[in-house]
């Protein structure tokens, strides 16, 4: 607890007079220690006063009464004089009271109620992480003293975390408050379903690792209704059956509702414009791109595409092309220049924008599918802090991309558990395995091995130790990087320590490698996107077809041709995407979600080099 921001507050919002009361009346409660045998006609008094006011006594009138008592009977009714300024929201007050009260009470029911009244205080003053402070002081008496968590903790845990922007810790609390609440109703269930239909994939399987009441059965009608929302007839077909699974399960007044939907009408989409890069020196994107498109197209035969060069295309005359053409949707532009021309020229046709705009805006017809590596760095970051790793290390290379996906592993990583993980940059190729060493104190270790024999000047049989203080490693390079680090590591671990798990970021992984560069990665753990790890959901018939096709192919590029593919499918599905935010696309960029600002951010899988093969894992 900040007790100077206590101090201040005491100061600033309450009178002198008031201090001295409460002091007084502390003084004269505390100064006798030793047990009055029997109950004195005053105390009887104020006790029924208690009994039968409850609901009226103000936090002064508490006060006035505590004056009139002793020891733990005075404590008792000044902790409801707290609590009672808290409901009256004087929270300055309330602040103010529990903060003097705390160190005088001894029984561990009261002094938890003491410290959610602190958390709720601060927490309605918009001292969020100072509210944050109290609760995991709750949470540890909690557990010290085997105290059963209060309906008001996760209530106002859910509050705070949601404020810190932790959304799975403030589901997670918010489920736990709503299995305690008696009261619960169905505007609660309203409430408890407006967040999970926003979760994507991995957020889903992440707070169901975290074993929340009802999750079960809540993760199985997510499940249905992500995959088959877009579909009325199917996806009413799989609501019927989880009602008849789940008779009791809170969900079902949802079930009913989304039951109960009337078929949405969209416009049909006949016209499509595709804006792409199809000269210059950015054509062989656009052209991976346009091959995307090309490849869906065969299951769409019933649209008419109209590819435009970016490059050529007169910007002004865009509107003149679009009535003319009867343009209907516009997939595109893919370059963010070409982004930004685009949204100057203010069309009223809906797209979904290959790229994001510099600033982020984006109009109500626009969506942008979103393939920020940044993105993954969070999924890794949060999906890892919750295995028990203490103190991670990011290892990356200089170049931009790679100090973003670092700086947006470490900054989620500090967000979670408040902790900020060492970065170690590595420069040239030739300087790798010296700066690993630095950073795992091996060469420190060697050194002292070199002075020791130099003491004893007799043969020693020595082994040179790694840090202890590292539990594991999050890799950030290309694939030609982390053949040179990985085993680097591995050799530089000592053979008494424990092996330091090492995770990876998609850019370390490389469909190309031949079978001797993957056994140097075995055990790496990464996240990619479905169309380049074998898995269920990827479409295993068309990348065949595609690496016969352009066997050379970047992975870079191979992830623009999945964005194509993806693009052409979700112009039917977006419409649905916007008024169902539960509809999510299981695509081979990965699982798409359009969040509140319009933009398709994705859920990618987690695989693993295994000797000679890369397979998908559950990350559990």
């Amino acid at each position: 607890m900040d007790h100077s921001l206590v101090r201040h507050f005491s100061q600033r919002f309450l009178p002198k007079s008031f201090i001295y009361i409460i002091l007084a009346a502390l003084m004269a409660s505390c100064a006798t220690q030793q047990k009055t045998p029997g109950v004195t006609t005053t105390e009887k008094q104020v006790e029924q006063e208690l009994v039968s006011d409850q609901d009226v006594i103000s936090a002064q009138q508490y006060l006035s009464q505590a004056k009139q008592l002793q020891g733990s009977q005075a404590l008792d009714v000044l902790v409801k004089a707290s609590d009672r300024y808290l409901q009256e929201q004087s929270f300055h007050k309330a602040l103010w009271l529990a903060n003097q009260l705390s160190p005088l009470v001894q029984d561990s029911s009261l002094l938890y109620r003491l410290t959610l009244i602190k958390a709720s205080s601060l927490f309605a003053l918009e001292q969020t992480e100072l509210a944050q402070q109290q609760l995991e002081l709750a949470n540890t008496m909690s557990e010290e003293s085997s105290l059963a968590h209060s309906l008001e903790y996760f209530q106002l845990l859910a509050g705070v975390q949601k404020a810190r922007n932790l959304t799975l810790a403030a589901i997670d609390a918010q489920l736990r408050a709503f299995a305690m609440n008696p009261f619960a109703d169905n505007d609660d269930v309203l409430l408890l379903w407006q967040s999970l239909s926003q979760l994507s994939q991995w957020q889903i399987k992440q707070l169901s690792n975290m074993a929340p009441p009802h999750f079960k059965g809540w993760r199985q009608l997510l499940g249905y209704v992500n995959k088959f929302g877009a579909n009325m007839e199917q996806v009413n077909r799989y609501l019927k059956q989880w009602q008849r699974n789940h008779p009791t399960h809170p969900g079902q007044l949802i079930a009913d509702s989304l039951l109960n939907e009337q078929p949405e009408e969209y416009k049909p989409v006949h016209n499509i414009a595709v804006i792409l890069p199809l000269s210059g020196n950015q054509a062989v994107a656009g052209e991976a791109a346009q091959q995307g498109v090309l490849a869906a197209y065969q299951n769409a035969q019933e649209k008419t595409l109209h590819f435009i060069d970016a490059n050529r295309l007169d910007w002004d005359g865009l509107q003149d092309i679009i009535e003319q053409e009867a343009i209907d949707y516009v997939i595109g532009p893919l370059l963010k220049p070409n982004v930004e021309a685009f949204i100057q020229q203010g069309l009223a046709v809906p797209a979904l924008l290959l790229n994001l705009p510099e600033n982020g805006f984006l109009a109500p017809h626009h969506s942008a599918l979103s393939m920020r590596p940044e993105d993954e760095a969070v999924q890794a970051a949060t999906m890892l802090s919750s295995k028990d790793y203490r103190h991670p290390m990011v290892l990356s290379t200089q170049d931009r991309v790679s100090k973003r996906i670092a700086a947006s592993f470490v900054e989620q990583w500090q967000l979670i558990t408040g902790q900020t993980p060492e970065i170690v940059y590595f420069s040239q190729e030739n300087k790798m395995q010296n700066e690993l060493k630095a950073s795992l104190d091996v060469d420190l270790s060697q050194q002292r091995i070199k002075d020791l024999d130099w003491r004893i000047k007799q043969t020693l049989k020595t082994e040179s130790r790694n840090r202890r203080d590292i539990d594991m490693i999050y890799l950030v390079g290309s694939p030609k990087d982390s053949r040179l680090l990985k085993p680097y590591i591995d050799v530089n671990i000592s053979p008494f320590a424990e092996v330091i798990p090492i995770y990876a970021s998609s850019r370390s992984h490389s469909a190309q490698v031949d079978a001797s560069d993957s056994r140097d990665l075995t055990g790496l753990v990464f996240t990619e996107i479905p169309w380049l790890l074998s898995s269920q959901q990827q479409n295993k018939a068309l990348v065949q077809m595609t690496q016969k096709m352009w066997p050379q192919r970047s992975e870079s590029l191979q992830k623009i041709f999945a964005m194509g593919y993806d693009s052409l499918a979700l112009v039917e599905k977006i419409p649905t995407m916007q008024k169902k935010p539960y509809v999510h696309h299981f695509g081979q960029t990965g699982t798409l979600r359009l969040d509140e600002n319009q933009v398709l951010t994705r859920s990618l899988l987690w695989g693993r080099y295994r000797r000679d093969r890369v397979q998908e894992i559950a990350l559990d």
